[in-house]
């Protein structure tokens, strides 16, 4: 039996249909990847999975006691407390006695003569070794050691991709029947990926993750869910295995589509002709005319290809950046020693490092948003900087995208020329709605 399983799944919110009359089953060790394009429904269907959105129809079936957990892409803010303490509410309720034992000997050991702290936490302890509580303790440290953190330490203090082990650990420990991941590796560095690819590989959990990494893709999946128009298609098979049959059945789709588009306009040629239509009193034909009209008009093409457009600004001087003997401590580790390099027109250059090693304050030094402790960063002559980063703090949640892209008005200037807003957004597949 499936771990769980799908029937005639249909689900949407207003618009086009997100799933329409899918069907999926999901068994153990099975590591799936789900693809689709930006805005398909990847996040809908992971949320069904959970509980968090009803589909409008469908049936489904799951194992007795049946348990999932998700690791989201972002990374919550100031999550208080030590890794031990946010992976045991990974254990729900049933470890609250642990979190306030932790709580109160933290508490106990700044102020280590309080005489009601010391009654609480012997109230505590007793109650742990009633209920058997320190096996809890036991089996929290055990996930805690499996990625590789240890568990006094604050979670707040951790690089991005410690945090996402953090995260995965606190997934885990309530021992799910199915894992869903959505872009797993958003945070971690290479070493992270590597490790959090033989981490699945290793084990028996079945794992649903969402990736645009291809490479990630290649070494962790053994089957791809591909979400398309509406449509949930399961190809049993590796990546590129995959990329190559979708590529097919794209390509026969698209000669059928023209084929009916063929017979379809030569359907309006004759219902044109009008009196020479009615005299044939074909009403059968005129009958399958209208059928085809509503099957175009209900077709959902494709989704195409952003138009990007890389072309800078004004043109500047050869030389962008130019960086001198640059220095960069924090908390009294250096983090950039005696950077010297320049960076031409044209340059094209990726920064690889460690979490926590430093590459967004190098960023923050080019951009000269930090100081240096010493050295210099020289700018070049007619310098325009475009800066995303990847936590998107430039936007207002709030606001639609055509309010973050032009705030003060429906006209943008892009190379030179003014253009309205909805057009310059279709070039990066945004509707208008």
């Amino acid at each position: 039996m499936a771990l769980i399983s799908y029937r005639n799944l249909t689900v949407s919110f207003g618009g086009p249909l997100l799933l329409d009359d899918a069907t999926l089953a999901i068994e153990k060790r099975e590591r799936i990847c789900l693809l689709g394009r930006n805005g398909e429904g990847k996040s809908t269907l992971l949320r069904v999975l959970t509980g968090q959105v009803t589909p409008d129809a469908g049936e489904f079936e799951k194992v007795p006691d049946f348990r999932v957990a998700k690791l989201d892409q972002e990374i919550p803010e100031d999550l208080p407390g030590t890794v031990l303490d946010l992976v045991a509410e990974g254990l729900g309720h049933e470890a609250d006695a642990l979190n306030n034992f932790n709580q109160v000997s933290r508490e106990l050991s700044e102020n280590p003569q309080d005489s009601v702290l010391v009654e609480k936490l012997d109230s505590l302890q007793e109650e742990l070794d009633r209920t058997g509580g320190w096996a809890l303790e036991h089996k929290v440290s055990g996930i805690i050691d499996r990625v590789g953190l240890r568990g006094e330490e604050l979670f707040n203090e951790l690089s991005g991709g410690n945090k996402s082990r953090a995260l995965l650990a606190r997934a885990l420990v309530a021992e799910p029947h199915l894992l869903l991941l959505d872009e797993p590796t958003n945070h971690l560095d290479v070493p992270g990926i590597r490790w959090l690819e033989d981490f699945f590989r290793k084990g028996d959990l079945a794992v649903l993750f969402v990736s645009h990494d291809r490479a990630f893709i290649r070494a962790v999946a053994n089957r791809i869910l591909d979400l398309d128009r509406g449509r949930l298609t399961s190809w049993t098979c590796d990546y590129d295995a995959h990329l190559q049959r979708k590529a097919a059945v794209i390509d026969a789709e698209l000669k059928q589509n023209a084929v009916f588009d063929k017979k379809l306009a030569e359907e309006e040629i004759w219902i044109r002709k009008g009196i020479q239509a009615r005299r044939t009193r074909n009403e059968g034909r005129v009958r399958a005319l209208f059928k085809m009209r509503e099957e175009r008009s209900s077709r959902r093409e494709q989704q195409g290809l952003a138009q990007l457009d890389a072309n800078g600004g004004q043109l500047s001087g050869r030389k962008v950046i130019t960086v001198h003997k640059l220095t960069y401590a924090w908390q009294d580790a250096p983090l950039v020693k005696d950077l010297t390099t320049t960076i031409w027109r044209g340059d094209k250059i990726g920064i690889v490092g460690l979490n926590g090693s430093g590459k967004t304050t190098l960023l923050h030094l080019l951009l000269k948003r930090l100081e240096p402790v010493s050295g210099t960063v020289k700018h070049g002559t007619k310098i325009e900087v475009a800066y995303f980063d990847q936590h998107r703090a430039q936007f207002d949640e709030n606001l639609t995208v055509a309010e973050n892209v032009s705030p003060h008005g429906d006209v943008v200037q892009v190379n030179g020329s003014n253009r309205h807003i909805l057009s310059y957004l279709k070039d990066f597949l945004f509707t208008p709605e």
